[in-house]
């Protein structure tokens, strides 16, 4: 049987712009440098914690500010309500079935975890009586950051399987849009958390650490990118033209240049972390801007 071209199917635009493309960015942001600060949290060294805190810092106004953005693009930023609550009874709206309703539950509980993150984080820090009581109990505090960093890996990742379901070209021609933002999150929030952690003067066992990481996720994010390409088939089409020089962009000055530097740094024992990291963050927007923008394109 033969199989309509999906062209054929395709729904009108959603005709997204910059406040969704900076939303993915920092909704990745959050969610990677809540899951970052959480693991250090769990498994690194004590004498590490102010780079967990770093990450819970990262992560909430990240956060909040992902949520402000994807409200304004509602048009009617005072309707955003009705994605959480329904408009006649006034109970809880949960579509389990619907990738953006449980994007926005999602991104509301982790709102609030990595609220509570940012507080605690602000008590253990500020010598204030008034803000020490915020500081919670280590049980506690492991708690609220397991809770926080499921969910905050899960916003890491569901923007792209959001795309993946809306029949869009390029969005829907690939299932794969979801672990290419993951991996892309984590890379871009390792780079913040070392950049960062850099300016601050930091020389703390666990940016090292980070680093590594950073290596690894970016390497897995240059396959699943590739992968992405590979799936789209004939679709690739309408990544030939400046589209398509954008993702050289991305993969030269976000997983290449990278990669290199961090190579020449293990022979001569020097890194410039700062053009390392702000390569990595510059790439991870304009990935997003060309997944975003070059669908509505087409």
């Amino acid at each position: 049987m033969n199989v309509a071209p999906s062209s054929t199917w395709f729904t009108a635009s959603p005709e997204w712009g910059w406040y969704i493309a900076l939303y993915f960015f920092l909704g990745g942001l959050a969610g990677g440098s809540y899951f970052l600060a959480a693991t250090i949290d769990w498994i690194g060294r004590r004498e590490d914690r102010p780079l967990a805190r770093l990450g819970y810092y990262i992560a909430f106004p990240c956060v909040a500010t992902s949520g402000l953005l994807l409200t304004l693009d509602l048009g009617r930023p005072l309707r955003f309500w009705h994605m959480l609550i329904e408009s006649n009874t006034y109970r809880p709206m949960f579509k389990p079935w619907s990738p953006m309703s449980v994007g926005a539950w999602a991104l509301l509980i982790f709102g609030a975890f990595s609220f509570l993150s940012f507080v605690d984080a602000i008590g253990e820090d500020v010598d204030r009586p008034a803000l020490r009581r915020f500081h919670v109990s280590l049980p506690l505090r492991r708690a609220i950051s397991a809770v926080g960093a499921l969910f905050g890996l899960y916003i890491a990742g569901y923007t792209g399987v959001l795309l993946a379901v809306t029949n869009r070209p390029i969005w829907s021609d690939t299932p794969l849009l979801g672990m290419l933002f993951m991996f892309s999150a984590a890379s871009t929030s390792a780079a913040l958390m070392i950049l960062l952690a850099h300016r601050s003067g930091w020389t703390l066992p666990g940016v090292a650490d980070i680093h590594r990481m950073e290596d690894w996720t970016i390497a897995m994010e240059f396959i699943a990118l590739v992968a992405v390409i590979v799936s789209l088939g004939p679709v690739l089409r309408a990544w030939l033209n400046a589209w398509g020089v954008l993702i050289v962009v991305v993969v030269v000055l976000g997983m290449i240049t990278p990669l290199v530097l961090s190579w020449r740094a293990r022979r001569e024992s020097t890194l410039n972390l700062t053009t390392s990291a702000v390569c990595v963050l510059v790439a991870g927007l304009l990935l997003r801007v060309v997944i975003v923008f070059s669908s509505g394109a087409v």
